[in-house]
């Protein structure tokens, strides 16, 4: 299925090359920058029924523009970017369905278990998503954090995904090499979570086209969703429409209900 995405940095909504955001912002690739503010892509989302999609703040400046999507959506978009077991739980009770939480997982690269279960037993595992988002490093998948310019030493392996569905509702992997690039998806990536993956997982980066979204059905038999940013034309992309891949949910709805 597919679900959508807010990408936010500096209070616009943009979609930015995967990896190329920086501190200092000198290798920024900007993708898109939309004149609309983020409430009214939730808003359509709203409308069209797409529940799960994520807001993600990209740095600081965002809250505002996170607060009004969720405003807009209550309880049907996911947000993540700088979330901690301090701020958490602000952000469910502004709407939020979920918080998904990354680069506060890990110290000096290494993944902190106490940290993960304090914040399920804070929130409850039914409102947390555990971003695994990860790049390839001597033909491993390594989760990556502080936005995803760090290589923490977590591979992501069927290990990996088993222990941590303990603690949270949902996984959500961009595979950051491809992400934003509008060069086609990460197949073995795909494979490996529709394999491993015991709870819902949403897969994002390098998706350009409707027929994407067949293959990730297809390959995962329908356990893993696809999310598209910039090969929408709702984010200045051509791969394909928005309405097209509102069809092709509908579509596989359809399916489901006979």
């Amino acid at each position: 299925m597919f679900r959508p995405c807010i990408d936010l940095h500096q209070g616009k909504v943009k979609q930015i090359v995967g990896g190329s955001l920086s501190d200092d912002g000198s290798s920024l690739q900007t993708n898109f920058t939309s004149d609309r503010p983020s409430e009214w892509f939730a808003d359509l989302y709203r409308k069209d029924g797409l529940p799960g999609g994520h807001v993600i703040k990209l740095g600081p400046g965002n809250d505002l523009a996170a607060r009004a999507a969720l405003n807009a959506y209550p309880n049907g978009l996911q947000l993540g970017g700088g979330i901690n077991l301090d701020n958490a739980r602000s952000f469910l009770e502004e709407g939020a369905s979920h918080v998904i939480v990354t680069s506060w997982l890990f110290e000096d690269g290494e993944f902190q278990t106490d940290r993960l279960k304090a914040l399920a037993q804070g929130i409850g595992k039914s409102r947390l998503v555990i971003d695994l988002s990860c790049r390839v490093k001597d033909e491993h998948y390594y989760v990556v954090t502080n936005r995803w310019q760090t290589f923490s030493t977590l591979k992501v392996t069927s290990e990996t995904l088993e222990h941590l569905a303990q603690y949270c509702d949902e996984f959500l992997i961009h595979a950051a090499d491809v992400e934003g690039l509008c060069g086609g998806i990460d197949l073995k990536l795909v494979k490996l979570l529709s394999e491993s993956a015991p709870i819902p997982t949403t897969y994002a980066g390098g998706a350009k086209s409707v027929e994407d979204l067949q293959t990730v059905h297809d390959v995962s038999a329908g356990r893993v969703d696809l999310t598209i940013g910039s090969a929408l034309d709702i984010f200045g992309g051509s791969g394909l429409t928005y309405s097209e891949a509102i069809a092709f949910n509908q579509r596989q709805l359809k399916l489901k209900a006979r």
